[in-house]
């Protein structure tokens, strides 16, 4: 069983977390404006407890997206510098299919849609359909930015368990439409399932050497970055040099 390091920072909750044989050691922190900070420390903390040093890991996964852009270029630049640092692949992983592999460990839903809260009156979504152990999931509806009213899933070939903090941010949109009726809202993308992913994307040969892995997952259509975002850009870089120098 390959051992597998997990980054994701996609929206308000930042988690790490490592899969050592049969054991996902985890942890998390509240507040996105804090994940450049909060990364690193937690990756270190996982690592001494699992007894491990980095070069013992085989891959570095993280959540591409979609999600917050400042979130998920932090997981990225953190995950690359690590993975430069020790000389491992990445994997990036989209992270609305690690929110239906978190509701099927809850419900046992081989079928799920996932829904992220996008801000701006907008969310993410994709559905997702879960083959067999070795397969793990296969996409129905790819991620998708939409107005919570547009969320569409397509007829599931069995229950349909929907998931995520869209269904709590905009309760109005989904009132009334059976997919939403027994919704989980509090599943949001967690390092913890992205690392249970990372083994199954590993023995697939997904793996890529750190600068192959692509910018994230962003939906929205840019045309230039704003000040803010490029100030975010920055941080997520110097996030990178940092976690270059602490594998090194």
């Amino acid at each position: 069983m390959p051992i597998i390091l997990a980054i994701e920072t996609s929206s308000e909750l930042a988690s790490c977390a490592l899969h050592h044989g049969a054991t996902t050691f985890s942890r998390e922190s509240d507040g996105v404006r804090t994940h450049s900070q909060s990364v690193l420390p937690m990756v270190q903390e996982l690592l001494r407890e699992a007894g491990l040093a980095l070069a013992d890991v085989d891959a570095v996964a993280f959540g591409a997206g979609p999600g917050s852009f400042t979130g998920v270029r932090t997981a990225c630049g953190v995950a690359r510098g690590l993975a430069f640092g020790a000389d491992l692949p990445v994997l990036p992983l989209i992270t609305p299919e690690a929110m239906a592999e978190a509701c099927r460990a809850r419900t046992g839903a081989g079928e799920v849609l996932a829904v992220l809260d996008a801000r701006m009156n907008e969310v993410y979504w994709a559905q997702y359909r879960y083959l067999d152990d070795e397969s793990g999931w296969q996409v129905a509806a790819g991620p998708t930015l939409s107005s919570p009213e547009a969320v569409a899933p397509l007829p599931a070939d069995g229950p349909l368990a929907a998931c995520g903090n869209g269904f709590a941010v905009y309760p109005q949109a989904f009132e009334g439409k059976a997919f939403a009726a027994q919704a989980d809202a509090t599943i949001v993308p967690h390092a913890r399932e992205l690392a249970l992913l990372g083994v199954r994307a590993l023995a697939r040969g997904e793996g890529l050497p750190a600068a192959q892995a692509q910018p994230p997952l962003y939906l929205r259509n840019k045309v230039a970055y704003t000040s803010a975002e490029r100030q975010v850009i920055n941080a997520a870089k110097a996030a990178e040099a940092a976690a270059g120098k602490a594998a090194a």
